[in-house]
């Protein structure tokens, strides 16, 4: 985590003073969580928090349990952001589409959410699963992610990162409830707030964070890709590489030519078309959408299955996301305090005047004097790139923030460490077996490994060797873990600024 620019609503000058580093996330003390639970398997990893299954001792109930490492906060920024997450957690926690909360615990070596088990899995697994999806399913999914929109906003919560990933069943029946998890960059808002913080995922940010000035209706734009995703199994913005998305998500046209689109009912298309509006003050509202004839009439979305092409491809989509999250997983965990240390102390020796921040001259004689060759223009573009809140100059969690993700999850030796994780055996391939053998491990079940290997293998062998991998992790993606996002989006937008976007 880093520390980031504060919103509109918090803007606050640049304190002189060096990053300090508080030593608690929560105002109180709490019981130990080992006293109250115990701890089972682990569900899943992201890049900061791990979670996992864990049992309430008085009542044998099970839940799950997010546990965030405090060295891995590096700022109080960070201590901030977590808390923040438990406090919308509670704010929302009533809401029968929102994971409740059931607890906030910390220790010495780490804070831990303990909330509702949603054991149904991934939104779009449950549509591959079931193998026959129509409109009007479509219709009464998407009525309940803009559901929780709208509860969120009324509350004056913006989500920031709705995605696929973040909505789960709460278990395995037919008519289980979908649930929004992952609350992590949301924030609170007051009407006519604004925000420049640059967040999201590629596929899903809507264009007007890519400029860095938004307010809520970005959550809409962000519930209109899933729309068109799950009606058509692609993504509408898509490129090779993530600054091709963005430029994508500012320029490019809805595709409503291609199929299936063409036996899309005009009815789905128009929400759409409404929700995906590039002016968020003509974009619908939550409210606008949950009253459109298409979600609220059963006689207008169509029952009938939408084409199997569909299916297949999102099941490619969905299953070739998890294999680069596992990856940066790796990555991330290999990331050790001494790296980070390190960053630490070059931005000391680039901010030569103490202030807490370097300017562009700073950072053009310190890059000189590390053996940078950059052009005046590439710093220009670095630059623009990590100063987010756009003040001129640089701060010490923008620069952490950038030069972790430049240095560290694209470097060559982070890539071949992350082949080899998956490459059990050292034969220079990934099976189809090693990769069932990684899904376990992270526990993701219901993965389609045939379509994971379709999407990468370019050569059609039936495995996937490094240069297929290491081509497959500088694409464009839609499930970078959430921190790391923040610096992916910030380093990207220099190339849209280069070419005149």
């Amino acid at each position: 985590m880093s520390n980031f620019p504060p919103t509109s609503s918090q803007q606050s000058s640049s304190s002189s003073s060096r990053p300090s580093r508080p030593t608690s996330v929560l105002p109180y003390k709490t019981q130990n969580l080992r006293e109250l639970y115990q701890i089972g398997k682990r569900l899943g990893q992201g890049q900061f928090g791990t979670t996992y299954l864990c049992l309430e001792k008085s009542t044998g109930l099970r839940f799950a349990c997010k546990s965030i490492p405090k060295k891995k906060l590096l700022c109080k920024e960070d201590y901030d952001d977590v808390y923040r997450e438990i406090q919308i957690m509670h704010h929302l926690s009533e809401h029968p589409n929102v994971v409740r909360i059931k607890g906030a615990y910390e220790d010495a070596l780490s804070v831990h959410i303990v909330m509702e088990l949603c054991a149904g899995g991934e939104l779009f697994d449950r549509i591959i699963q079931k193998g026959h999806f129509s409109e009007r399913k479509a219709a009464q999914l998407i009525k309940t992610i803009v559901g929780v929109v709208e509860a969120c906003h009324s509350l004056g919560v913006m989500h920031r990162d709705l995605k696929p990933e973040n909505f789960l069943f709460l278990n395995q029946g037919e008519d289980a409830a979908l649930k929004a998890t992952d609350f992590g960059l949301s924030v609170f808002y007051k009407p006519g707030d604004t925000f420049s913080d640059v967040v999201g995922s590629p596929y899903y940010v809507a264009p007007e964070v890519l400029r860095k000035y938004y307010g809520p209706e970005s959550d809409v734009w962000s519930a209109g890709i899933i729309l068109y995703i799950l009606l058509s199994g692609v993504p509408p913005f898509w490129a090779e590489t993530e600054s091709g998305i963005f430029r994508q998500i500012l320029q490019g046209a809805l595709d409503f030519e291609s199929e299936p689109w063409p036996s899309i009912s005009d009815s789905a298309k128009d929400l759409i078309r409404n929700m995906l509006n590039r002016n968020p003050r003509k974009r619908f509202t939550a409210y606008e959408v949950l009253r459109h004839p298409w979600i609220v009439d059963d006689s207008v979305a169509p029952d009938k299955p939408l084409d199997s092409a569909v299916l297949s491809r999102l099941k490619q989509f969905s299953a070739m996301n998890k294999l680069k999250k596992m990856a940066l997983r790796v990555i991330a965990e290999r990331l050790s305090e001494e790296e980070i240390g390190g960053l630490k102390e070059l931005f000391r020796m680039i901010d030569t005047d103490n202030s807490g921040t370097i300017t562009f001259d700073e950072l053009k004689e310190g890059l000189k004097r590390v053996g940078s060759e950059l052009m005046e223009s590439e710093i220009q573009d670095l630059m623009d790139a990590a100063d987010v809140d756009n003040s001129g100059s640089i701060d010490y969690g923008e620069f952490i923030a950038a030069t972790v993700h430049m240095n560290k999850l694209e470097r060559e030796e982070n890539l071949v460490s992350a082949f080899s994780f998956f490459d059990k055996d050292s034969s220079g391939y990934i099976t189809i077996d090693e990769l069932q053998q990684a899904c376990q491990e992270f526990g993701l079940s219901d993965v389609h490994l045939d379509d994971m290997i379709k999407e990468i293998d370019q050569n059609n062998d039936g495995q996937i060797d490094y240069s297929e991998f290491a081509a497959m992790m500088r694409t464009g993606n839609g499930a970078i873990g959430r921190k790391t996002m923040r610096n992916t989006l910030r380093i990207n937008l220099a190339d849209i600024l280069k070419s005149g976007d």
